[in-house]
């Protein structure tokens, strides 16, 4: 299971939400580039990167930062945030994205998900945001009628790599992740489900480590998001990926 340090982007900067929240947010650096770096010293295999001005716009808006963040890497970067369009897709994997996360567009628009998947194998990841299980949107902004399950169900077969659950309610609130969610979603698919949201020591790692799987469906939990815990020192990195490594 990895342990996957998380980079928000807001005008340029690396921030942290408070349950999406755009007006509720702390700025931890302004050099996005020396952020990424830090963490690939510290260990970290894989990272995420979320534009959140894109998820609002619909549209890439920080593009620079994502570049920086880009050129001072080595690991994989799974990027999402205002991803809607193929053209989209195919600029941000030349500019050497590794993997895309595709939200607001896989509940309004699967079959583009399934092209993608098509088009993209192995690179495409559904992001499914959930606030009481309802399926939120557009950076979190709207609250569909649709269950997180049922939309996870929704690409069974479509080859998305895998998907990327966060609770809302946790996302930031440093309330523990909710792990029972987690584990009910990757019951009910096969496809790998890495948890995101509400991370807060080391304690709550070794939590999910014991609900790794794989299930009755041959689904699991394949990886950890975490973000404002690190950026608070709530979490020790190394810590957190020596255990993920030991299983």
């Amino acid at each position: 299971m990895l342990i996957i340090p998380a980079i928000d982007l807001k005008d340029g900067q690396c921030v942290r939400l408070f349950q999406g929240d755009m007006t509720q947010h702390t700025v931890y650096s302004d050099d996005p580039g020396a952020m990424a770096s830090h963490w690939q010293k510290l260990g970290a295999e894989r990272l995420h990167v979320v534009d959140l001005n894109g998820a609002f716009a619909g549209q890439p808006v920080n593009d620079a930062a994502i570049a920086a963040i880009v050129s001072a890497l080595t690991i994989p970067v799974q990027l999402g945030g205002g991803i809607r369009t193929l053209a989209t897709m195919e600029r941000y994997l030349s500019l050497g994205i590794q993997r895309l996360i595709l939200g607001t567009v896989a509940c309004r628009d699967p079959q583009l998900v399934q092209e993608a998947c098509r088009l993209f194998p192995d690179r495409i990841l559904v992001g499914i945001d959930a606030r009481d299980g309802w399926v939120a949107v557009q950076g979190w902004a709207e609250v569909t009628n649709i269950r997180a399950v049922e939309l996870a169900q929704r690409f069974a077969e479509a080859g998305v790599a895998e998907i990327i659950f966060t609770d809302i309610a946790r996302d930031g609130a440093l309330q523990g992740p909710n792990v029972a969610a987690t584990r009910a979603l990757a019951e009910a698919i096969t496809i790998p489900v890495i948890l995101s949201g509400g991370i807060s020591s080391l304690a709550d790692v070794l939590h999910v480590l014991e609900q790794p799987g794989p299930y009755a469906n041959g689904g699991r939990i394949s990886g950890i998001i975490t973000g404002k815990a690190l950026y608070d020192g709530r979490l020790d990195f190394a810590a957190a990926v020596t255990a993920c490594k030991q299983g």
